[in-house]
C-alpha cells in the first residue's frame, strides 16, 4: 500500500514514532484541505481535545471536525482514550459546535477496539458523529497528493519545527500553565516518581561540580607539594584556576586524573571516598538554609496523605543525605537504597542514590563502601556498559512505569538520555516532566563588566536575538518530547519550589 511506503521511512516505535506520524498526517491534511479551499486549524492548547479542527469539514464529512491522530489505538485501553478525549472535551468551550470526531490512526485497526470506541464514545456523545480511518482511508489522500506526500515524508524534522514555530500565538508562560496542569494530574493518579540532580543540593549551597572539582585539584596539588616550602595555598589555588581557564577539562577525565592523584596503589579506596565526602560537606555554603525552600517543597510532595503516598519514589543523582535530613524532620518515613538488593518496606519511601551515596553522618548507615561511586570516568563506564547494573535497572523501571519529574537536571547526562529513550518505546507522547530554565533575551543578548558593573551589549539585532531564541527553545521542547519528556520552563530557581508547592496543595 502507498502508505505503508511511506511510514516506512519513519515509522518505529515511541514518541520519535508518533510525532513523526502526526507532523506527516497534519501537513498532507492541511494541503488536502487548501486543494479544497477549506482550512485545517492546528491545535497546540493540550487542554481542548484533538490534533486539529476542521471548521468547515472535508470531502463527505460536514459541519465542524475534531481530528484526533493515533499511531497505534490498538495498544492504548479505549477506557483510556474515551477517558481522555472527554475529560478535555469537557473544558472546551466548541462542544455544541462539534459534528464529527475522525479519529486517524496508523495502523489498522481491530474491529472489537474500533466497534468499541464507536458505541462507547456515541453513548457518552450522541450528538457527535465518530469517523474512524486507518491505513485504507490514508491511502485515498497520500494517492490523491503523492508528490507532495513525499516531500513531507523526506521533510518531517524540519516542518514540524516549523509548525511547532509558526503557530505560537500564546507566551511560553501559557504554555507552561497548560504542562503545570498536566504534572498536577499526573501527580494525582499516584503513579509518580521524582528524578533530582545537582541543582537541588545547589538549592542548599553545596558545591556545584566545578567547584567540587577545584577544591579536589587543591587537596590534590598540596599533598603533591607538602614537602615543599615554597608553594603556598594562594599559589596552588592560582595553579588550579589557570589549569581550568586553559586546559577546560572534561569534568570525568579531570575526576579520574584525580582519583589517580588522590590515592596509590597501595591505599584503599576509601581514601578517595572520603577526600569526596570532606570536600562536598566543607564546602557548602552556610549563609544558605540547609533546609531549602526547594528541597521543602520535594519534601511536602512525599508527605503520604490518607489514602497513601502519591510519590512511589524519589530517584537522586546526589551524594549527599539532604533530602533524608528534611524528611527525617517531618517524621516521613523513607530508607535510602545506594546498593544492590537493598528493599525497602512497603510503607517506607525508597531514594534511590544510583550514582553513590556520601551522607555526612556515616555512623547512621550501614555497608556505605558498597556503593558504587559515579564520580569519575570509571564509575559512569561501568554503569553506562552494564545493562542489568542495579542503578540503571531502577531508572528504567521507574521512568517505564511511572509519570516522572525531572528536578535540578540539566538533562545532559548520556546515560539518562539513553534510558529515557529506552523506555519511551512503549510510549506515544511525554508522559515525564522536566524542569529546565529558559534563556532571557537580557542575559542573552548583555552582559556585566565586573570591574566596572557597566552593562554591556553584546548582539545588536535584538529582534533576531528574541527569533534565534523562540526557535531554540521550541527545538529543545521537540527534542525533549521524542525521549518522553515535557519542559517546564523557568527563568528564576525560586520558581520552581512555587510551582511544586501548587501541585501538592492543588
Amino acid at each position: 500500500m502507498l502508505i505503508d511506503d511511506i511510514l516506512s521511512k519513519f515509522i518505529g516505535t515511541g514518541p520519535r514514532s508518533y510525532y513523526s506520524f502526526e507532523t506527516f498526517i497534519l501537513n498532507l491534511l492541511k494541503f488536502h484541505l487548501e486543494s479544497q479551499n477549506k482550512v485545517l486549524a492546528i491545535n497546540d492548547n493540550h487542554r481542548i481535545p484533538g490534533d486539529a479542527i476542521a471548521d468547515d469539514g472535508f470531502d463527505d464529512i460536514v459541519g465542524k471536525t475534531i481530528i484526533e491522530i493515533k499511531l497505534n489505538l490498538d495498544r492504548i485501553p479505549p477506557r483510556i482514550f474515551i477517558e481522555e478525549f472527554f475529560t478535555k472535551l469537557n473544558r472546551a468551550e466548541i462542544i455544541p459546535d462539534i459534528k464529527n470526531l475522525l479519529i486517524i490512526n496508523g495502523r489498522p485497526i481491530s474491529e472489537r477496539t474500533q466497534t468499541r470506541l464507536i458505541s462507547e464514545l456515541s453513548n457518552l456523545s450522541p450528538q457527535i458523529k465518530i469517523i474512524i480511518w486507518g491505513p485504507e482511508e490514508l491511502n485515498t489522500i497520500v494517492a490523491r497528493h503523492r508528490k507532495e506526500a513525499n516531500r513531507i515524508a523526506n521533510n518531517l524534522f524540519s516542518l514540524r519545527l516549523e509548525n511547532v514555530v509558526s503557530r505560537e500565538v500564546r507566551n511560553w508562560e501559557e504554555e507552561r500553565e497548560e504542562r503545570i496542569s498536566l504534572l498536577i494530574e499526573s501527580y494525582k493518579k499516584r503513579q509518580f516518581s521524582t528524578f533530582l540532580g545537582a541543582g537541588v543540593s545547589s538549592s542548599a549551597g553545596m558545591p556545584d561540580w566545578n567547584t567540587l572539582l577545584n577544591s579536589l585539584f587543591v587537596s590534590y596539588l598540596t599533598k603533591e607539594f607538602n614537602s615543599t616550602e615554597t608553594i603556598s595555598d594562594n599559589d596552588i589555588k592560582q595553579i588550579v584556576y589557570r589549569l581550568n581557564d586553559v586546559d577546560e577539562p572534561s569534568a570525568l577525565m579531570a575526576a579520574r586524573y584525580l582519583r589517580k592523584g588522590l590515592t596509590k596503589e597501595d591505599t584503599e579506596e576509601q581514601t578517595f571516598i572520603d577526600i569526596i565526602s570532606d570536600n562536598l560537606y566543607k564546602l557548602r555554603n552556610t549563609e544558605r538554609d540547609i533546609s531549602s525552600k526547594l528541597i521543602k517543597s520535594i519534601s511536602n510532595l512525599c508527605m503520604p496523605t490518607q489514602t497513601g503516598a502519591r510519590v512511589k519514589s524519589v530517584v537522586t543523582y546526589n551524594f549527599d543525605d539532604l533530602l533524608e535530613r528534611e524528611l527525617n524532620s517531618k517524621s516521613i518515613r523513607h530508607h535510602s537504597i545506594y546498593k544492590e538488593n537493598e528493599l525497602s518496606d512497603p510503607d517506607e519511601l525508597p531514594i534511590y542514590h544510583v550514582h553513590g551515596f556520601l551522607p555526612e553522618d556515616k555512623t547512621k548507615y550501614t555497608s556505605l563502601e558498597k556503593s558504587t561511586l559515579v564520580f569519575s570516568e570509571e564509575g559512569y563506564h561501568l554503569i553506562y556498559s552494564d545493562a542489568y547494573h542495579w542503578s540503571n535497572l531502577v531508572q528504567l523501571y521507574n521512568l517505564r512505569e511511572n509519570n516522572c519529574l525531572m528536578i535540578g537536571l540539566s538533562m545532559t547526562d548520556p546515560n539518562l538520555r539513553r534510558l529515557l529513550d529506552i523506555s519511551a518505546r512503549n510510549m506515544e507522547q511525554a508522559r515525564h516532566f522536566a524542569f529546565m530554565r529558559r534563556l532571557t533575551l537580557e542575559e542573552f543578548c548583555y552582559t556585566t563588566d565586573k570591574g566596572t558593573s557597566e552593562k554591556k551589549q553584546l548582539i545588536g539585532n535584538l529582534k533576531a536575538a528574541e527569533q534565534f531564541l523562540k526557535r531554540h527553545h521550541k527545538l529543545n521542547e521537540e527534542i525533549m518530547k521524542e525521549l518522553g519528556v515535557a519542559i517546564i520552563w523557568f527563568t528564576s530557581f525560586d520558581e520552581i519550589p512555587e510551582i511544586l508547592n501548587r501541585v501538592n496543595n492543588e
